[in-house]
């Protein structure tokens, strides 16, 4: 990690704790290093328990597998489950009615739609407009949070319908789904989400007009492209430097490492270089695959070139993508034929399974060896948020300098909101951020 100078007058010792952040997912604090008038690192520290879920699969069924790893997250549970079942399917060579795929993006759409809901009006849009939380932005702009919820839930009457329930999904299963689905059914989803996309559209307005702090950095994105549509569950790995990869090539390229300050695995590239994931990477990667609606919204906002420079833009990719995930969401509904049986018949067996799909915080990877008898003997999951920290570290160390001669409190409030803008996930904790600054001049 580079270093980065301090401007002149910055103040010799400061320390700023922040305690109970809320608007993260996950328990954790940042430690930030002066030397001589100089920010040497940036520790984003995660200090809780491993959760043990690649060793929880070991010696069960990729069916099992499917609803183990659906509760790694409360909101996005899909992304580990689609993952997980397309690693199987095609490590089995299980092929997927048509109709069964078109589901499969339905459900991966409400949960991109839940997803970033959440965090564009509850977790971020708050600081933008000078609200300690959702709760008091909602006292004084209460038609702009119920907005938010009404597209909350719109994602989430999808999962409920097609995935079961809205928290963790039950209805998934390798070759497709536990049952079919009629035509009279999605048809419900229609009303809800040609509100949500109206709203999704007001959304992109919003947040394109939110004074943004000036930061640019250069950063190497990574995402999945698809040639003929946006990524989700399917696509090759590609980045801003030329990488082109299958999606069960990730190994190829990036790899897993410990570090002493978090009990987080950080992920790298074969140079050691920190990457960045999330709907940044993808608009900048796969902008010509947008369905035609969310393309001419982010036309209309003149921001693709911030969007991939300054990361605290990142809420409008979102906004982008809550237009294009509602969008396609009813072009499925309308388009929806059901298929002739729920799920494709397979036979267990050995297998190297792997694959990469897009959470709506960016690209996720599972890894899975399966034994003679057709059980896990072996998983990998790498999800976004561990592929970021090295990133979010890097930019901290970037950005620190410019706010180390403000007020303490002024300080704290732009260095929470830039690690806000990556949407981390770090576990299902409410509390993340403990910010201290150590001068060891």
């Amino acid at each position: 990690m580079h270093d980065t100078a301090v401007p002149a007058g910055s103040s010799g010792d400061l320390t700023i704790d922040v305690a109970g952040l809320t608007r993260v997912e996950g328990e954790g604090s940042l430690s930030l290093r002066v030397r001589n008038g100089t920010v040497e690192e940036a520790h984003l520290e995660i200090f809780e328990a491993p959760r043990y879920f690649e060793r929880l699969v070991v010696g069960r069924t990729p069916d099992e597998v499917i609803d183990i790893v659906a509760r790694i997250c409360g909101i996005c549970p899909i992304a580990y489950q689609m993952t997980a079942v397309h690693a199987f399917e095609h490590g089995l060579g299980i092929p997927i009615d048509p109709s069964v795929r078109a589901l499969r993006r339905l459900l991966y759409c409400g949960e991109w739609i839940e997803s970033h809901a959440l965090h564009v009006y509850l977790l971020h849009l708050p600081d933008f407009l000078g609200y300690a939380s959702a709760l008091e932005l909602a006292k004084d702009q209460r038609s702009t949070v119920e907005a938010g919820l009404t597209l909350k839930k719109a994602g989430n009457r999808i999962l409920e319908l097609v995935g079961g329930r809205a928290i963790h999904p039950v209805s998934v299963r390798v070759g497709g789904f536990s049952r079919t689905f009629r035509r009279s059914e999605l048809a419900s989803l229609r009303r809800p989400l040609a509100e949500a996309l109206e709203i999704a559209l007001r959304t992109v307005d919003l947040v394109a007009g939110l004074d943004t702090p000036d930061f640019s950095r250069s950063a190497r994105l990574v995402a999945l492209r698809h040639p003929d549509e946006y990524p989700m569950n399917e696509g090759r790995i590609v980045s801003t430097d030329g990488l082109d990869l299958a999606p069960t090539d990730w190994p190829v390229e990036f790899h897993e490492g410990q570090v002493a300050w978090s009990h987080a695995l950080q992920s790298h590239d074969r140079q050691e270089r920190p990457y960045l994931v999330g709907p940044a990477a993808r608009l900048t990667l796969a902008a010509g695959q947008l369905h035609p609606l969310a393309a001419a919204a982010l036309i209309q906002t003149g921001l693709a070139a911030e969007i991939r420079d300054n990361p605290y833009r990142s809420i409008v990719a979102r906004a982008i993508e809550l237009v294009d995930a509602t969008a396609e969401a009813l072009d499925i509904v309308d388009a929806y034929q059901a298929p002739d049986r729920a799920a494709t018949r397979w036979t267990p067996g050995p297998a190297s399974a792997a694959w990469a799909t897009e959470a709506p915080r960016g690209l996720i990877f599972h890894a899975y060896e399966l034994d003679e008898r057709g059980l896990v003997a072996h998983a990998q999951i790498v999800p976004p948020t561990s592929q970021n920290q090295a990133a979010i570290e890097a930019d901290l160390v970037d950005f620190a300098p410019r706010v180390l001669d403000l007020p303490k409190d002024q300080a704290t409030h732009r260095i929470e909101q830039l690690v806000r803008s990556y949407d981390p996930c770090i576990s299902c904790a409410t509390h993340f951020l403990d910010l201290h600054v150590e001068d060891v001049s």
